[in-house]
């Protein structure tokens, strides 16, 4: 039985464009320490092998002490590390996979075509293939069979499952159910994933250990379990330093910062957050002035004023209009209804104003 990390898309050296100045620094550096804090942990809970499953710079075009600083981190891991580069991480002629950087703990696939990496001291065989191209339009995995050893039988690659045509080595699930593996370990999509079975192999994405923008909210990390012939126990484990979160809060009732502060949890101060007001106002929303009451609690905070002015639900019952018609008739059961029945009534209507306004309520 192995103890094994498995983990993805670090996107060393991405911009995040999105922050201002500082807070992008700030991240980027972050981003650079991220494989140093990962071998810590790994080192401290007893892993042996490390599976880094491509992606792991975000592009060939890198500061120049990245690759050395992804290096010397995993030079410190106790146990092995296998990397199979992917489609940002491509093996260029000037890839920093091909330079002499690398120590004797970590192996790197450097071929299109699956290699084959014999681990007896851990008791796994280990398979992987290399993006050589920015874009791989084969699996790798049609008429590829893992041979029963008596060793755990695991693959490393950055594909896409479920897609059956497209330009990042597209997986289908009956390809991995044919492979005879124990455990596919994938990188690719940035969300974590269940742990998914395909007849005998269990495969899996840990997601990114890190969010970078709104589009990949709530906890990050890597997946760390055990891996052994026939059985597979690997779980998720939360590591990013900051979350990205969007929240919605209703600010029809009151105070719009109160309503914000009764949405958040208790501690933001290291997160980035994106929060779109909405409902009906007496007056316009000032935003700055509730960014400076908020800004302390966040490391970054976006407001989103997607609020309407409060109006009287009938005044429009007179127009010559859809709008008007559909106004009088719902008045009309209104005047008629019990107090009861026309908050009900008073709901629909502003349901139905709110999809003739092409808005949300």
């Amino acid at each position: 039985m192995a103890k094994v990390l498995h983990a993805a898309d670090f996107h060393l050296d991405s911009a995040f464009r999105s922050l201002p100045e500082e807070q992008a620094r700030l991240r980027r550096q972050e981003s650079r320490e991220l494989p140093g804090r990962l071998v810590d942990w790994a080192n401290d809970h007893g892993a042996q092998l490390m599976l880094l499953a491509g992606d792991l710079f975000d592009s060939d075009r890198l500061y120049s002490q990245t690759a050395q600083m992804l290096a010397q981190a995993l030079s410190r891991f106790r146990g092995t590390v296998v990397i199979a580069p992917g489609n940002h991480d491509w093996l260029s002629a000037a890839s920093p996979y091909r330079q002499p950087i690398w120590p004797e703990n970590v192996r790197i696939f450097l071929g299109r075509g699956m290699e084959r990496l014999v681990l007896p001291e851990l008791g796994c065989t280990v398979y992987g293939a290399a993006f050589t191209a920015p874009e791989e339009a084969e699996s790798g995995l049609r008429g590829f069979y893992a041979q029963p050893d008596g060793s755990a039988r695991i693959m490393v690659l950055h594909g896409d499952v479920g897609s059956r045509e497209g330009r990042y080595r597209p997986i289908a699930p009956e390809e991995i159910a044919s492979t005879g593996l124990d455990y596919l370990a994938l990188g690719h999509v940035h969300a974590p994933s269940a742990m998914n079975r395909a007849g005998s192999t269990v495969w899996a994405y840990p997601g990114c250990p890190q969010g970078r923008g709104f589009d990949e909210t709530g906890d990050r990390g890597f997946l760390f379990g055990d891996v052994e012939p026939g059985r597979v126990d690997m779980q998720f484990v939360p590591f990013a330093r900051r979350r990205y979160e969007i929240l919605t809060v209703d600010v029809s009732q009151g105070d719009a910062l109160e309503a914000i502060r009764r949405r958040l949890p208790p501690d933001t101060s290291q997160d980035i957050y994106r929060i779109r007001l909405t409902g009906e106002t007496a007056e316009p929303l000032t935003l700055p002035a509730l960014e400076q009451a908020l800004s302390g609690g966040f490391f970054q905070l976006e407001l989103a004023d997607d609020t309407r002015l409060r109006r009287d639900l009938w005044d429009r019952c007179g127009d010559d209009t859809l709008r008007g018609l559909f106004l009088r008739r719902l008045r009309q059961e209104y005047d008629a209804a019990d107090p009861r029945r026309q908050k009900e009534i008073e709901q629909a209507v502003r349901f139905g104003l709110a999809a003739m306004d092409n808005k949300e309520l």
